[in-house]
């Protein structure tokens, strides 16, 4: 934590971020590792620090912007500091999802509770895993730089709509097409 408060930097990203600049370089960005702050991003999308609930959504997504997976974990990486955050899950929530075109042409946007957006496809795919105990399918979609959305259950029962059968390597599942891909959801019922 530097002594001006929270990360260096973050008021100039912050002013980038409010001036329509695209998402900072994180990935680029090697700086010290400056220890864990308490920052969680419970699984329900919610971010908390020092136990309370963040209320700001526009501190919220700036955060978004900063966060990065490495090999350890979630942080919050800036050019100067990097500091480990606690995510229970994946550090996003789909809540919405568009549907453009229709078969093998068809596109789905989903929109995450932080305002990204996503089009399933090569690049950002879908996937599907089963609690082996519960059965309960736990759906999630690439967002960005290794860092995924949990499909939200709604979202996902709208998913569930598009389901089609698949074929060949996919022959006994149901599975819905984005971007030019086969992304298959489940066994049907």
């Amino acid at each position: 934590m530097s002594s001006g408060g929270f990360p260096l930097g973050l008021a100039s990203l912050q002013r980038e971020a409010a001036s329509g600049r695209r998402l900072p370089p994180v990935e680029r960005w090697n700086p010290a590792h400056c220890g864990d702050i308490d920052i969680r991003i419970a699984r329900d999308g919610t971010w908390y620090h020092q136990g309370s609930p963040i209320g700001r959504k526009e501190l919220v997504r700036l955060f978004s912007t900063i966060l990065r997976r490495d090999p350890d974990g979630y942080v919050l990486v800036t050019p100067a500091e990097k500091m480990r955050i606690v995510v229970e899950d994946v550090p996003f929530l789909a809540v919405l999802m568009d549907v453009e075109g229709d078969g093998a042409d068809q596109r789905l946007r989903f929109t995450t509770n932080v305002g990204d957006e996503t089009i399933a496809g090569p690049e950002n795919p879908i996937r599907v895993e089963t609690d082996p105990v519960t059965g309960e399918p736990a759906p999630y979609v690439h967002v960005r730089k290794g860092l995924e959305a949990r499909i939200a259950r709604p979202v996902f029962y709208q998913l569930a709509d598009l389901g089609v059968p698949g074929e060949g390597e996919h022959a006994g599942f149901l599975g819905v097409w984005s971007g030019g891909r086969f992304f298959p959801l489940g066994r049907p019922a």
